[in-house]
């Protein structure tokens, strides 16, 4: 798959980095903020895996962007799942720190099915 990532620290951006591309997944980017995001939202990509709190704010409006574009997501983050928008709680969510396990799953679980968010 190819996958999207937003993550402002970067260290975690390169955890997650490797363990995708180690998984044989293409990064078609990594992104710290919210406005580097929202260049690339059109680019072609199957999947994103999105920090909350990132620079220029929270990345609510990316994961809009995404669900408008029917392209599946998923929270990676140490905020609570109960203080997504509700419009958003659907939304896959790891909580950080995070397993490696925890983040193929998610990626498993979406490209196995179809997107209905």
């Amino acid at each position: 798959m190819r996958i999207l990532i937003l993550e402002d620290d970067p260290f975690i951006a390169s955890d997650l980095q490797t363990i995708l591309e180690d998984e044989g997944h293409e990064i078609v980017g990594v992104f710290n903020s919210i406005d580097e995001t929202y260049d690339h939202i059109e680019d072609e990509f199957d999947y994103a895996l999105l920090d909350i709190d990132v620079v220029g704010g929270k990345s609510f409006g990316v994961a809009n962007a995404l669900t408008e574009r029917r392209i599946p997501f998923a929270f990676v983050s140490a905020s609570h799942p109960g203080d997504l928008p509700h419009s958003l709680r659907e939304a896959a969510f790891i909580p950080k720190p995070f397993e490696e396990r925890a983040i193929l799953r998610s990626i498993d679980a979406m490209s196995s099915r179809s997107y209905s968010c």
